[in-house]
């Protein structure tokens, strides 16, 4: 009987993981053009892909996404989109959310600074003839309304503060080579 009890209980809990989609960034799909960062050599559009999510922990009060791209040849990978404070209530972002002048975002959300030293969505970019990167989108369901961070915080320094109060989080990864 606790055999069926336990396995009752991994698939009710699996039945309402949290999940991230996107029709325009896929797992192990290769990133369009138009999410291309424009510049330092790259010619895309830096457009952030549509996001989705479902499955949300019911006690979420907020949540954050970052992508990342541990491939970079810098020691530490590289910080291409970080976002917290999204209401609970928000199960999407549209395209083009992580312009900062686009105004895309929901209300009281932060686009802290990537990489590139500016907040907002950074496109891949990878050097020329290197492998494809892998681009790894992450959807933080947390346990609080907002993180207080200050405006300069790396994102090194946000993760850190994720960390204490994840309830749930979902990734895909996408590709972009060069």
């Amino acid at each position: 009987m606790n055999k069926f009890i336990l396995s009752a209980v991994l698939l009710a809990s699996s039945a309402h993981a949290l999940t991230l989609s996107s029709p325009d960034a896929k797992q192990g799909s290769t990133l369009a053009l138009e999410q291309v960062f424009g510049g330092f050599g790259c010619t895309g559009q830096n457009l952030s892909p549509e996001l989705s999510w479902s499955g949300v922990p019911a006690n979420t009060k907020s949540f954050a996404l970052t992508v990342y791209d541990p491939d970079a040849p810098t020691g530490s990978g590289f910080w291409h989109w970080v976002v917290y404070n999204i209401p609970g209530s928000t199960v999407s972002l549209p395209k083009n959310a992580g312009n900062p002048s686009s105004k895309l975002m929901p209300a009281g959300a932060v686009q802290n600074n990537t990489d590139f030293g500016m907040p907002g969505y950074g496109g891949p970019c990878p050097p020329a003839g290197d492998k494809p990167h892998r681009y790894r989108f992450t959807l933080y369901a947390l346990d609080v309304d907002k993180l207080e961070l200050p405006p300069t915080a790396t994102a090194a320094f946000v993760g850190f503060n994720l960390n204490g109060h994840i309830l749930a989080k979902a990734r895909f990864t996408s590709l972009y080579g060069r």
